[in-house]
């Protein structure tokens, strides 16, 4: 399968700065050895904290704010 990484960059919402902007397979398992989930899948609002741990995902699923 080929990576679509420049398509995948439009969507990103990310705001660090690293190689693996684009290339979503590579982000997705860097954070599970890290116990978290990808900028994308926070609002924009939460990514900014950086706090990207399952835990504070779960906390804004049960506030509705994701």
């Amino acid at each position: 399968m080929k990576c679509k990484k420049e398509q995948n960059k439009l969507s990103c919402k990310c705001t660090f700065d690293c190689n693996k902007k684009g290339i979503c397979c590579e982000c997705i398992k860097h954070h599970k050895e890290n116990r978290e989930l990808p900028g994308c899948f926070f609002t924009e609002e939460a990514e900014k904290t950086y706090d990207r741990s399952f835990e504070h995902f779960a906390r804004l699923v049960n506030e509705n704010k994701v």
